[in-house]
């Protein structure tokens, strides 16, 4: 793997980790349920995506 394509691994991971930390500073505000769980659900979601990617490198 040449130093551009790991670099821009880590900045797609770096993308991911961003949301889903936003996701969960929303969720811990939000005080409408469905909403709050469509918000839940997305965060897991980037969550689920981020493992992955890092596992395939």
């Amino acid at each position: 793997m040449t130093p551009k394509e790991l670099l821009y691994i880590e900045d797609a991971l770096g993308h991911i980790k961003f949301m889903t930390t936003q996701c969960n500073q929303a969720v811990s505000q939000l005080t409408d349920p469905t909403l709050k769980q469509a918000v839940q659900k997305f965060a897991n979601n980037n969550q689920k995506l981020f493992t992955q990617f890092f596992n395939l490198v």
